[in-house]
């Protein structure tokens, strides 16, 4: 299959033009007030069985307004972004919040920050993938999904897509924000479909990255990605069940990834901690292993390429490391300019709105715990029954720290030697319990759960990962 070879269409804004208008309208207004543009565009192929089952493609621009007056929100959001489409969605903004003006028993304010950004911000990235040809993509995804039907006798069915986002922003702020972002996230995802005598099986495994092409390969070549779903699914055909009970376990980079992400970073969240999870009003003390310190940061630490790369908030926030766990003390939660304000701190930069007519919540943006000083090797021999635990496939978590999480690629442990593959299993527990019982943390770092999205009312592009753990977990039996 031949395909015209077309760029994504780059769109008509005049950005110049815009950024004068909405400097304009600040200047105009007696309160605060936050204008925010962001124009995304998507782009979707995917294979299955050899046919094409996706090739899309999505576009949308407009631009979200937020008024504070007299302690209560208004919002409003428009794609009409003429003089007359902008100035009637800033006074239906206006008029939101006068409704609500001066009658909160808790009025809104917005703690002060010499990190609102100024000038340009943009992602490396861009203009290689929007440059890149459509039919190179295609044909990556063509010839993987190829290959991956094609690694087994058992394998019956094979599916590979690939996905890439363009982000284009524009905030302005009454207070002195005046910012541009551009950045492009791709991603791709493999899946085999094994059988034998009436038994099936899923094996897969994916990437997500923010940046270019070659930025999806950093760590494993497509190949890598292609064997690892195909041996998953015919590994689980046979494969004998896992033994349950309280266990000392490694977790891998992804593992460690979605424990920190799931399970600890969405009870560090000051909405979620104003609510009454279990972080709150623990601030200094010791909740994990001294040798756990777990961060979430909008730029990319120890590696390059981490899918929820964020330069600058959507509040106009340069974001930066904040270091959430500190040698296993609690030491921060994320906030936006509004909780950071009824806490008495900076704003971390962690306010994220998923599309122009959303407004910013408090998201995460890259997850993860800080390499050590141990050798996987040597945290392997130390185990004498125990598993090897990778593969995450979601799972569920709550504000209490309380988590169960499914594992698709794991391996027995067993006289500090790795031996063969089990089947699927759950791993459960509180989170800082399991914090606590930490007893190595590898050298190695890998950011792995860059695909797929974090869902809290709106989606968002997120990542997670760290080294390996060695820790005790409780690990369930075999699952269908």
């Amino acid at each position: 299959m031949s395909l015209t070879p077309t760029p994504v269409d780059a769109g008509t804004t005049d950005r110049g033009d815009l950024e004068h208008r909405l400097s304009r309208l600040c200047e105009t207004q007696d309160g605060f007030a936050e204008f925010r543009y962001h124009k995304r565009r998507a782009r979707s192929i995917g294979i299955r069985k050899g046919e094409v089952s996706d090739m899309s493609s999505r576009a949308f621009e407009g631009i979200g307004i937020r008024v504070l007056l007299q302690g209560s929100w208004g919002f409003a959001a428009t794609s009409d972004l003429s003089p007359a489409g902008l100035e009637s969605a800033l006074q239906q903004a206006r008029s939101m919040a006068a409704l609500f003006a001066g009658k909160k028993t808790e009025p809104v304010s917005l703690a002060s920050s010499d990190r609102l950004a100024v000038g340009d911000f943009s992602v490396p990235g861009f203009d290689e993938l929007q440059n890149m040809p459509i039919q190179e993509k295609f044909d990556l995804v063509r010839r993987s999904e190829e290959d991956l039907r094609g690694r087994s006798r058992l394998i019956d069915a094979a599916i590979c897509s690939y996905t890439e986002v363009f982000e284009e922003k524009f905030i302005v702020t009454t207070d002195g924000a005046r910012c541009g972002l551009r950045l492009v996230r791709p991603e791709l995802r493999f899946a085999a479909f094994a059988n034998q005598d009436g038994k099936s099986s899923r094996g897969s495994d994916s990437v997500g990255v923010t940046g270019g092409w070659e930025c999806l390969f950093q760590n494993r070549p497509a190949e890598d990605f292609i064997e690892t779903a195909a041996k998953n699914a015919v590994d689980l055909l046979s494969a004998p069940p896992a033994d349950g009970g309280k266990k000392r376990v490694i977790l891998s980079p992804a593992m460690v990834g979605l424990l920190s992400h799931e399970a600890i970073g969405h009870t560090v969240e000051a909405d979620f901690v104003n609510s009454g999870s279990v972080a709150a009003g623990k601030l200094g003390e010791m909740i994990a292993s001294p040798l756990v310190t777990l961060c979430d940061s909008g730029h990319s630490e120890y590696q390059g390429g981490a899918g929820g790369i964020l330069p600058v908030d959507d509040e106009g926030v340069l974001t930066q490391r904040t270091a959430i766990i500190e040698q296993g003390k609690l030491v921060s939660y994320l906030h936006n300019r509004e909780t950071a304000a009824q806490h008495g701190v900076e704003p971390t930069g962690n306010a994220r709105a998923w599309e122009f007519n959303d407004e910013p919540l408090i998201r995460m943006r890259n997850t993860y715990i800080e390499p050590g000083e141990s050798e996987l090797d040597d945290m392997i021999a130390g185990i004498d029954d125990g598993y090897f635990v990778d593969g995450p496939e979601g799972g569920q978590a709550d504000a209490t720290g309380e988590f169960m999480f499914g594992a698709s690629r794991v391996r027995r442990i067993r006289k500090g030697k790795l031996g063969e593959s089990v089947q699927k299993l759950t791993v459960s527990g509180n989170a800082f319990d399991v914090l606590q019982s930490v007893d190595a943390v590898s050298k190695d770092f890998r950011w792995d759960l860059g695909s797929g999205h974090c869902g809290k009312g709106q989606p968002a592009k997120v990542d997670a990962g760290g080294p390996y753990l060695r820790c005790e977990i409780l690990a369930g039996g075999a699952q269908s």
